[in-house]
């Protein structure tokens, strides 16, 4: 894959974003460390690479409010930086498996703006699928949500869930249509981009996928001083892109 192709693959973690002013956690001493500022040249191509495959299946989802404060009087009323919307899967419902190693589907949820950046530059929205082996071992997949048509992203965000409040339920819901056709991904080693940022985190992350207008301004009016933790330091770390069609 020639570099020209390389950065086509990144841009969309960038086109269309903002330039991330919103509060989140300042670098790391920690050596291996997420989000990541993306630069072209710690990028490699390595079709090599285990393929990641991935098994989702339909499932009914719970989209709860993920809280930080709840020890705080007035935690209903005001957002923590690490708050966001979750959707909880069925068990059973979706995994992946890398290099022989099965990963459980446990949860997806989302982060304004996006936290990896391209060049210093974001999307409106992110969203983060974390998958969980018999081991404990940490695999996360970033898709980049960009200003378009409506997908079926839009369906999981139609109604926000309060912070202190019931769940949304959502019923039936097919877990493929979430992640775009395109399933080459972008890898790198680093850590969770929430309190206690344990690292020993795969993240693999994906072209964009399109949400509308109104969902990205919903969810936006929630979290209005975003809920993104800044980059982190790369310290030498490589990007991988391996390609991969579903």
């Amino acid at each position: 894959m020639t570099r020209r192709r390389l950065v086509a693959f990144v841009v969309p973690l960038a086109l269309a974003g903002f330039l991330l002013t919103a509060g989140g956690t300042a670098h790391s001493r920690q050596p291996a460390q997420s989000p990541v500022d993306i630069s072209p040249g710690a990028i490699r191509f390595d079709p090599t690479l285990p393929r990641l495959d991935i098994a989702y299946g339909h499932s009914d989802l719970d989209l709860e409010y993920i809280r930080k404060d709840a020890s705080e009087a007035d935690g209903c009323g005001t957002r923590n930086h690490e708050e966001t919307e979750e959707a909880i899967v069925r068990p059973g419902t979706g995994h992946v498996t890398l290099a022989g190693v099965r990963y459980e589907l446990e949860q997806f949820h989302f982060h304004t703006p996006s936290e990896h950046r391209f060049r210093g530059r974001t999307d409106p929205l992110e969203m983060h699928f974390v998958h969980r082996s018999a081991a404990g071992k940490l695999l996360v997949i970033g898709v980049p949500l960009r200003s378009g048509t409506a997908s079926p992203v839009d369906r999981v965000l139609a109604k926000l869930a309060p912070e202190c409040g019931e769940t949304v339920a959502l019923g039936d819901f097919d877990l493929a249509t979430l992640l775009p056709r395109d399933r080459s991904t972008l890898r790198y080693d680093g850590s969770l981009t929430t309190a206690p940022f344990t690292e020993g985190v795969q993240w693999f992350l994906m072209a964009e996928q399109t949400v509308s207008p109104s969902t990205i301004a919903r969810f936006q009016g929630l979290f209005g001083a975003g809920n993104a933790r800044a980059p982190q330091p790369l310290n030498g770390r490589r990007l991988t892109v391996v390609p991969q069609f579903s």
